[in-house]
């Protein structure tokens, strides 16, 4: 069930591809990965104010796919018992890789 909504949520991105992070299922802009599916979560890259309101849910945390304790900062992942937030943390991780690559 998570995966499948993980893939719909990226699909519902325009020009988004399915590739690999890590191993990982992820969805790329431009070759760049935006959202990203671990352990029943997804995984954002965000920054600012949308990094923290991701963070700030209750069971959420920065991505550390090495499990070394070496989280990659800008990347945070929700749980999917905040599923509904799915959505718009992906439009705001896609606003931000497409910031990058212009």
């Amino acid at each position: 069930m998570e995966e499948e909504m993980f893939k719909e949520v990226g699909k519902s991105v325009v020009g988004a591809a399915l590739g690999n992070l890590f191993g990982k299922p992820c969805f790329k802009i431009e070759g760049k990965a935006f959202v990203c599916y671990y352990e029943k979560c997804m995984v954002f890259k965000l920054f600012g104010d949308i990094h923290q309101q991701a963070l700030s849910l209750i069971d959420s945390k920065l991505f550390d796919p090495s499990k070394k304790g070496r989280p990659m900062k800008e990347w945070v992942q929700v749980s999917y018992q905040h599923h509904q937030r799915w959505l718009d943390f992906t439009k705001e991780a896609e606003r931000y890789v497409r910031s990058m690559t212009n």
